[in-house]
């Protein structure tokens, strides 16, 4: 499984990100080193959407805070940026894929990021992985 990451990215044009403490949802929980993702930088931070492709070096869970119910579990994680985005890929670009059940990557991304616009890391499908490929030189 892939998974992306929609973060507040201070360094665009960075190597390496050391992300803590990341909200997870849709399976993000379960990134491990070694995987692949997608990172794009939250527009509701300054950034533009899709900015690189990297493999994850270290994830570690987060532990819960005690006394709270409902937490949503959190991952800090590093990854090593492996290439860079040669077009857009945000907001902008996916906010017209609203049919839920259409099973377009487009449709999986914006559910999964911008339904919800928190930041988070989440796992993607196959086919979204291969549609995010795309943005990239080979």
């Amino acid at each position: 499984m892939a998974f992306a990451i929609k973060a507040a990215i201070d360094t665009p044009q960075a190597q390496s990100l050391t992300l803590a403490a990341q909200k997870t949802m849709y399976g993000g929980k379960h990134v491990a080193a070694g995987d692949v993702i997608f990172v794009f930088a939250s527009e509701n931070e300054g950034g533009q959407g899709l900015i690189a492709r990297g493999v994850v070096s270290a994830a570690e869970a987060v532990a819960k805070k005690p006394g709270l119910d409902r937490q949503t579990p959190r991952v800090s994680v590093i990854i090593e940026i492996t290439a860079r985005a040669k077009r857009p890929l945000g907001r902008n670009e996916l906010k017209s894929f609203k049919d839920w059940k259409d099973g377009r990557p487009e449709t999986e991304l914006n559910f999964k990021f911008y339904r919800q616009a928190t930041n988070k890391i989440v796992g993607i499908s196959d086919e979204t992985a291969v549609f995010l490929d795309a943005f990239f030189d080979a």
